[in-house]
């Protein structure tokens, strides 16, 4: 039997199914604001001052629970504030760096793979603008977001200074001690620290395997530096005793022939990159007498004590200082030949000491660390920053951890500030953290990086 629908029944069905409909939009509108806050610059901020590395859902796809695990682990384990994000690439860009900075509140490195692309911020205490560049630089382009992180992760970890936030010291079971603190307690080996303890020999064995990797190729470079003094000595074709020597000049030899001495003794006894600077001073000086006697048997005023050739410290003494400015750099004063200083004059590129790269031959300014302190050892009396500025050496040098890792007293490189870790909250350089993505924050035309965006460099 069939039952007219009346005007009644009919307005309640329509109120039920309006009911049913604004029950299902308050639900999803409830749901809203979770699935905002799980990507909000507060949520990850406030996830990255527990864990080093945040992957947020919907880039669950781009970098597995296990590859982040792993990630945060190692930076845990080599106890620097390193902070790694992982955001799906629709995520807002603007200022995202400096507010992601600013509600972390902890000084450190900070990188971001968003979508496809990858950048990175760092505050001056912890890693110069121009190192993070070459860093970022260094893995632009690799397609897999874990082995992008994975190469960043190694190589920011080499260079970085600072220590992890004690925020991190909080390990999965509740016990409020992670591998970090058990590292620095000193009592892992009692305690029972195992798993601490091994971590410590491997860093250890892999610190002592990259300094005498580098120290041989270090090596090469000083062995050359040795082999040209000494033909240097060769072709003055000096005795002691022939017609017109006299005390003085023998003197200037015997301190030629002592510090040619001393550099093969040095460059034997050295054990770590470090140690070249004791030789590459020595024969710094050993040139400096040779030039004396020089000028001695010739009959020219003495010369002034002055460094090296800044392009190649085998050219000897320099003679005056020279404006010049490198691809890319800033114009300053270097110390120069007279070979050189008429090649720069006549608008010529000067003849540089080049050495061999990753990348192939390139000026010493260009390679690696190593090469501080064998440009310390020429360059001594704080004049090296200078020299330097703007080129990947002195970005290195900059960095805080180059000093434990190649010794310190090659004048001012260190920057003024927070240590990283340091809780610091909004009072930091935002400076540091210019340049990147669209907006204020990340460039302009929402270029991720954008090259110069960086400050140059060299």
């Amino acid at each position: 039997m069939k039952v007219a629908l009346s005007t009644r029944n009919f307005a309640g069905l329509l109120t039920a199914l309006a009911l049913a409909v604004l029950t299902a939009m308050a639900v999803l509108m409830a749901g809203a604001p979770r699935a905002e806050a799980a990507t909000s610059v507060s949520t990850i901020a406030e996830a990255l001052r527990e864990d080093p590395v945040y992957v947020d859902p919907a880039a669950s796809d781009q970098v597995s629970e296990s590859e982040a695990d792993a990630l945060a682990k190692q930076i845990e384990g080599a106890d620097k504030p390193l902070f790694v994000a992982v955001l799906p690439d629709d995520y807002p860009k603007q200022d995202l760096f400096t507010d992601l900075r600013t509600a972390t509140g902890v000084t450190g490195l900070y990188a971001i793979r968003l979508g496809d692309d990858f950048d990175a911020r760092a505050d001056s205490a912890v890693l110069s603008q121009a190192a993070v560049q070459n860093l970022v630089s260094s893995v632009r382009g690799e397609d897999d977001a874990g082995t992008q992180l994975d190469d960043f992760t190694d190589r920011a970890l080499t260079n970085m200074g600072g220590s992890a936030p004690s925020s991190w010291d909080t390990s999965d079971d509740g016990s409020g001690v992670s591998t970090a603190a058990l590292i620095t307690a000193g009592t892992v080996l009692v305690a029972g620290g195992t798993g601490a303890y091994a971590i410590v020999r491997r860093n250890r064995r892999r610190h002592e395997e990259e300094q005498r990797a580098a120290l041989e190729k270090l090596r090469v470079v000083v062995d050359e530096d040795i082999t040209a003094f000494g033909e240097e000595l060769d072709r003055l074709d000096f005795h002691p005793g022939e017609p017109g020597a006299d005390d003085a000049m023998r003197a200037d030899y015997e301190q030629g022939l002592d510090q040619y001495e001393k550099a093969k003794k040095f460059m034997a006894e050295a054990r770590k990159p470090e140690d070249v600077r004791a030789v590459t001073q020595a024969l710094d000086d050993g040139r400096f007498s040779l030039a004396r006697l020089a000028a001695r048997r010739e009959g020219r005023p003495l010369p002034d004590r002055r460094p090296p050739c800044f392009f190649d410290p085998r050219h000897g003494p320099s003679v005056a200082d020279a404006t010049w400015m490198p691809p890319g750099g800033e114009p300053r004063e270097v110390p120069v030949c007279a070979a050189d200083r008429t090649r720069l004059a006549d608008g010529r590129d000067p003849v540089m000491r080049e050495v061999d790269t990753e990348q192939g031959r390139r000026p010493y300014w260009e390679a690696g660390p190593a090469y501080g302190p064998w440009a310390g050892g020429y360059f001594g009396g704080g004049i090296l920053p200078g020299l330097l500025i703007g080129t990947l050496l002195g970005s290195m040098m900059a960095s805080p951890a180059y000093a434990a890792d190649y010794g310190s007293g090659y004048g001012d490189f260190g920057a003024a500030g927070y240590e990283g870790g340091d809780v610091s909250g909004a009072d930091f350089q935002s400076d540091d953290f210019s340049g990147g993505f669209g907006g204020g924050d990340y460039g302009g035309g929402g270029d991720f990086g954008g090259g110069g965006d960086f400050g140059g460099g060299f």
